[in-house]
Parts: C-alpha cells; sequence; structure tokens
C-alpha cells in the first residue's frame, strides 16, 4: 500500500475514487456513513504521503473534481434545450467540477503549511480548513452553497435539529470533524486515550440526537393554527421546451387557472411556480383582466414568477394579483444565476455569440431588497428558484413572518438528482428558521416542509395541495444571529488548535 501512494499517479487516481465516492453521502443517495471512510483516508494521506505544497494542492483538487463531477453532472442538461450551448457541453461537465475543485485544493494546500502530524491538531486544523473554504465557496463569485458535506445528514432530522441553533455553515464544520475521528485509529495514542475520544464523541451524538428528537416529539404534540385561507401551490409540470418555443402566453394560463380549479366560496392563494408564464412581461398581464375576471373572484389571490422590466432592466420578479390582475406586490429576485440569468463579462460575451441559459440575450438585473408579503394576516418572505440554498441573511429586518415563499422553475434540471438537491435545502432553512416552506415548482418537487424540515407534503407529478393548517414555533437562535455564530466555532477551533500546537511542540 505504500508503494501505491507513493507513485503520484495512484495517488491522485485514490483522490479521485475518495471524491466520486463521497458524492453518495449527499441526497437522494443519502449514504452519509461514507464520509466516515472516505474523509479520514483523505486526510491520512496528505498527513503520511504529501510532503509538497504543489502535490497538497493536487490531492484536494482532484478530491473535488471528483466530488463534483459526480453530484453536479446535471448542471449540463441546461445547456441541451439551445442548439448554441450544446457543443459546450462537454466543456461544462468538465470545466465547473475543475472549478469547484479549486476549493478542496486551498484546503489540503493550507493544511500543508501547519506541518501535519498523527495528532488530534491535525484533525481539528483540517475541520476548520474544509469548514471555512466551504463558508468561502458559498459566498465568493456571487456563491454556491450546494452539496456541502452536511448535506448528507438530509435524512437525518433529529441530528438536523441544532441547525435552529448554530446554522449550516457551523453544524457543516462539526460534521467534517466527526466524520474525519476514524483517523483516530491510526494515531500513535494509547488505546485508553482513543477509547476516550470515540466515547465523548458518541456520547455527545447520542446527546445531539435524542435532543433532536425530543424537539420533534414536542413539536408533533402542538395544536395546529388553522389559516385564514387555503393555500394552493401548484405543481404545473408544463415541459420547459414549450415556454422555450414562445408559445401563445393565453394557453399557458387558461392551463394553470383549469390545472388550480379555483372554487369561487374559499379564500384561496394560489401558488404559481418561477416564470410559469414566459414570452411575456408583467405588464402585459392587463391584456388578460377578463380570464382572470372570469375565473377569480375577490376572494383568491394569485402569486406568480415572471418577467418584469423597469427602467429597461430586466427582473426575474414574483407578483402578487387580485382577480383583476392588478399588482399588489412585486418582489424583484436578489440573487442571480450566473450564466443562467445574466452574463460575466457580458459585453465581451455577447461579441462572440454567447447569451444567458435562459431566453434573451440581455441579462436579468439583481435587486437588493426583500420585503415580507402580507396576504389576509399571513406573512411571506419570497425565495426565487436558488436563492433557497443561502443560509442566513432570509429576512434582513428580522421582522415577524409566517412562511419562506420558494418558487423555481426546476425544468432545467431535467431528469436528474438536481430537484432531490435542490429540494434538500428546504429542509435546511426550515429548521433554521424556525418557518414553514412552501414550495412551488415546475417539472421539480413542490413542498410543504413544516418547521422541523418534515415534509409534510410533495408532489412531483401534475397537480396541487392545499395548506389550510400550520405549527408555529418561536423565532430560532440562528434566525436572531445568523452566520456570525459560524466565526464564533471558527475562533473556538482555532484557539483548541494553539492549545494543542504548543503542547505538542513541548
Amino acid at each position: 500500500m505504500n508503494s501505491i501512494l507513493q507513485n503520484k499517479v495512484y495517488l491522485f487516481l485514490i483522490c479521485l475514487l475518495l471524491g466520486i465516492l463521497t458524492s453518495f453521502s449527499l441526497p437522494p443517495y443519502n449514504l452519509f456513513f461514507i464520509n466516515f471512510l472516505t474523509l479520514p483516508l483523505l486526510l491520512y494521506i496528505l498527513v503520511n504521503y504529501v510532503n509538497k505544497k504543489t502535490i497538497s494542492f493536487f490531492v484536494g483538487w482532484v478530491f473535488g473534481f471528483g466530488y463534483f463531477i459526480s453530484n453536479l453532472y446535471w448542471i449540463t442538461n441546461s445547456l441541451t434545450f439551445d442548439v448554441n450551448f450544446k457543443l459546450i457541453i462537454p466543456f461544462a461537465l468538465i470545466l465547473i467540477p475543475l472549478f469547484l475543485g479549486i476549493f478542496y485544493g486551498l484546503v489540503t494546500f493550507l493544511c500543508n503549511f501547519f506541518n501535519l502530524k498523527n495528532k488530534i491538531s491535525s484533525i481539528l486544523l483540517f475541520s476548520v480548513f474544509f469548514g471555512g473554504i466551504e463558508f468561502l465557496r458559498s459566498f465568493i463569485f456571487g456563491g454556491f452553497p450546494w452539496n456541502l458535506v452536511v448535506f448528507s445528514l438530509s435524512n437525518n432530522l433529529p441530528t438536523l435539529q441544532i441547525l435552529s441553533y448554530v446554522g449550516t455553515y457551523s453544524l457543516n464544520l462539526l460534521s467534517i470533524t466527526i466524520f474525519l475521528l476514524p483517523i483516530i485509529l491510526f494515531f500513535k495514542y494509547k488505546t485508553l486515550t482513543k477509547f476516550f475520544i470515540f466515547s465523548l464523541s458518541l456520547i455527545l451524538l447520542i446527546i445531539n440526537f435524542l435532543y433532536g428528537n425530543f424537539i420533534i416529539k414536542n413539536f408533533e404534540k402542538k395544536k395546529y393554527d388553522y389559516l385564514s385561507s387555503i393555500i394552493r401551490v401548484i405543481s404545473p409540470n408544463i415541459p420547459i421546451e414549450r415556454f422555450l418555443s414562445n408559445q401563445n402566453a393565453e394557453i399557458n394560463i387558461n392551463e394553470l387557472i383549469s390545472l388550480s380549479d379555483p372554487h369561487k366560496l374559499k379564500k384561496t392563494i394560489f401558488i404559481y411556480p418561477e416564470g410559469i408564464i414566459t414570452s411575456i412581461y408583467f405588464k402585459d398581464l392587463k391584456f388578460f383582466k377578463k380570464i382572470f375576471k372570469e375565473n377569480y373572484n375577490i376572494n383568491h389571490i394569485v402569486i406568480l414568477g415572471i418577467s418584469s422590466i423597469n427602467q429597461n432592466k430586466i427582473y426575474n420578479s414574483l407578483v402578487t394579483l387580485n382577480n383583476e390582475s392588478e399588482l399588489l406586490y412585486k418582489y424583484n429576485k436578489n440573487k442571480l444565476v450566473p450564466f443562467g440569468e445574466f452574463l460575466p463579462f457580458e459585453n465581451f460575451l455577447k461579441k462572440i455569440g454567447l447569451k444567458k441559459i435562459t431566453q434573451g440575450y440581455q441579462s436579468f438585473s439583481a435587486d437588493d431588497k426583500r420585503e415580507i408579503l402580507e396576504i389576509n394576516q399571513l406573512k411571506f418572505v419570497p425565495l426565487i428558484c436558488y436563492e433557497i440554498i443561502y443560509s442566513g441573511k432570509i429576512n434582513p429586518n428580522k421582522n415577524y413572518y409566517d412562511f419562506i415563499l420558494n418558487i423555481s422553475e426546476d425544468g432545467w434540471f431535467g431528469k436528474t438528482i438536481g430537484p432531490q438537491q435542490h429540494l434538500s435545502h428546504s429542509i435546511f432553512r426550515s429548521i433554521e428558521e424556525g418557518k414553514n416552506v412552501l414550495r412551488s415548482t415546475n417539472n421539480g418537487i413542490s413542498a410543504f416542509v413544516n418547521p422541523k424540515g418534515q415534509i409534510i407534503k410533495q408532489i412531483s407529478e401534475k397537480g396541487y395541495f392545499d395548506v389550510n393548517k400550520i405549527k408555529r414555533v418561536d423565532k430560532t437562535y440562528f434566525a436572531e444571529h445568523g452566520n456570525k455564530i459560524f466565526f464564533y466555532f471558527v475562533l473556538i477551533y482555532t484557539t483548541f488548535i494553539v492549545i494543542l500546537k504548543i503542547r505538542e511542540n513541548k
């Protein structure tokens, strides 16, 4: 084995394999126990077989490439709808994982500076760099916090309840540490020391699990609050190819109305997905006033995603309309998808014929406001598409609200694992914020998620579901303090690392 790992080709192949295997810990597979093997082996290789800083970078880079190419391959599906993009599919399949792998290369590169040994300090050091870089990945260049290591715990709701206190990035840091613990078996500690470390870790894990289970059971005993209106979440499953062909908007509107089955006597809030009526802008909805009046009445409120124009800027918007298609509320998306909704270096790339994946050559503009939407005494925080993937700053003004409202078009993912991964973020946001999540998607998974991350209702086929009662919880500690909690954890880790390093050098 030693001779194999000393060969650089075999070394990188093993790191690639470890990255690929680690990806199966994530949704929809959720084989989280794989991390107890792959992450310790990666650190073991770094400690014992990597001496040069350049080599250390490539160890992490190759691991990251394997990790991302096997869990983000679905991104290239969005390039299949436009003939202009099909030629770059092979390049995107390779280049995106190569770019994201750089972040993990930085982890192993930085670790190499600190003379890693077979000591506990190496576990903490690797964890804090890994967790810190994953945090950085979530914000730099617009941010892409997709498939953090902690998402491997998506199905373990008792373990996740601590999110309401520490948030995603802190739990990600703690999870990395826990997954690395098996490497202690290779450390030259006394058996009693190893037993103590494992026992303490196991006790803490059991306590967290029991606490989470207790929290969930207590929540299940809470009484329902009945809502002033029925909330009807629509899953149209209209093929995305129809939108790209600029089909008559009236056909789409009539199909949506027919599917949602409005009842004249029931107060109902209809929630339709992101960009569900394409080829027209918000200003054009006035031409469909007759259709709205014929099918909706004063008891009905419509929420939908549509493009809007203001001062020659195009926005991906969520709007609230009455039964005469009059505007009651509008939210413009804050976080845009690079290459999907806007082109970085747009002026240059347009000259060589490139455009964003969604329709049209002009990029969407980002807004910087997110105001609470209030309908019939119910309050919503709107999030469009992948805005749901960002931890913290959901409700920047910290005003009271009832629901996180997420509308999305997941047709870009196709029949891949992308929609399941997208849904998993709703679980994390619901627990962090202590809020019910309403999610309406086209060609994805529409869902109702309660404040404990339990998926109460979901639908992936054409249809709808109703929500008329919810359970509420108090504002969470994380909702109040946000991601600064992560920096407290980094400080604690750093303190322990310094103490341990001082002891090791004596």
